[in-house]
């Protein structure tokens, strides 16, 4: 073999020699199990404004990504690194540089939840809300807090809170503030049906009046299968021209949460909220009221009660009475309960 054919040879071993080492290296970089390497799932979260630098660094320092080398090569050669988007994306177990950088690039993102169950006040709200999503609960008071924006969706700020219908709610983490607040008016106006609206008609209510009587039931009692009773008794108090006397109002006239035994004097605060004082249904929801309180005022049950009084058991449950005289016999064995157990206020 001549020196010119040995070389050519030569060439040709080295060369695909380098191919094949090339090709492989390529196939283990696109295919080969890169992420979360014998770990079990997880969410990856890139914020608005990040870029690529962000993206290495996070999935380094977070342990996702066993090359990232590889990884980044990969990125580039898809131009990933100039089309980074913000989202939160599932990571699966031994999951493939191309099937992360394509998902990634995509901006496929995993939905989370909002989840919401009562808030006494507005400013409660926002904690619930925003603990699985991008926004802040400061970002989300700035919106929900503002007399503008309560206006905007048709409310009052005494009746705002009636526009949130506790629930869980699926939404993207890099969901904005107005977006998810027109998503929660939606959800709203999606749970006021046809029949409940006529319902409500029917009590010669509006839909902020049911959230108002519901809220008040809720805060009387915790047990569902109890609402519609207690329901039907305010109703009874609001059609004979009644006061409500109810004792959360007084506790939210007073702004006192604390408040487990409402005192005589207590009666005596001046306030629209008052309804020892004031005929009638407050100006709005004393707390939100959740699907059960709602669905217990537009389905309330029909009886002659129009007193109530705590169980001296306190199991949660209430006595019923239709005469005062039974009231006042039902009142005693409670505060004599109370005074037992030292509740004095």
């Amino acid at each position: 073999m001549n020196k010119k054919r040995k070389i050519l040879v030569i060439i040709l071993l080295v060369g695909s020699t380098l191919l094949s080492s090339f090709a492989f290296y390529s196939y283990q970089v696109v295919y080969t199990a890169n992420l979360q390497i014998d770990k079990e799932d997880t969410y990856f979260y890139i914020p608005d404004g990040s870029d690529f630098k962000y993206v290495q660094n996070s999935l380094y320092e977070e342990k996702i990504v066993n090359d990232l080398v590889a990884f980044s090569f990969l990125a580039k050669m898809m131009d990933y690194d100039l089309a980074v988007k913000p989202g939160r994306y599932k990571i699966t177990k031994d999951m493939n540089n191309l099937e992360a950088i394509r998902m990634l690039r995509a901006g496929d993102q995993s939905p989370t939840t909002v989840a919401f169950t009562s808030a006494k006040k507005l400013d409660q709200l926002s904690a619930q809300i925003t603990k699985n999503i991008q926004i802040t609960q400061s970002e989300f008071d700035a919106l929900i807090l503002d007399t503008a924006t309560m206006e905007s969706y048709g409310f009052k700020p005494e009746t705002f809170i009636s526009m949130f219908v506790p629930n869980t709610y699926e939404v993207y983490w890099t969901v904005k503030p107005k977006e998810l607040l027109d998503r929660l008016k939606k959800e709203h106006d999606k749970f006021w049906t046809p029949e409940r609206i006529k319902k409500a008609e029917n009590l010669s209510f509006s839909k902020e009046e049911v959230s108002t009587l519901a809220s008040i039931v809720q805060s009387e009692t915790s047990k569902n299968d109890e609402k519609p009773v207690v329901a039907g008794l305010y109703l009874n108090r609001l059609r004979r021209g009644m006061k409500l006397e109810a004792d959360p109002t007084l506790i939210f006239a007073l702004n006192d949460f604390t408040i487990k035994r409402v005192l005589a004097k207590d009666k005596n605060v001046e306030s629209p909220y008052n309804t020892y004082k004031y005929v009638g249904l407050p100006p709005g929801p004393i707390r939100m009221p959740n699907i059960a309180s709602l669905d217990a005022v537009l389905n309330y049950q029909s009886h002659d009660f129009i007193f109530m009084c705590a169980k001296e058991d306190f199991s949660g449950y209430h006595n019923f009475a239709k005469t005062y005289k039974q009231h006042r016999i039902n009142a005693r064995k409670y505060q004599r309960a109370l005074n037992k157990e030292k509740v004095y206020r």
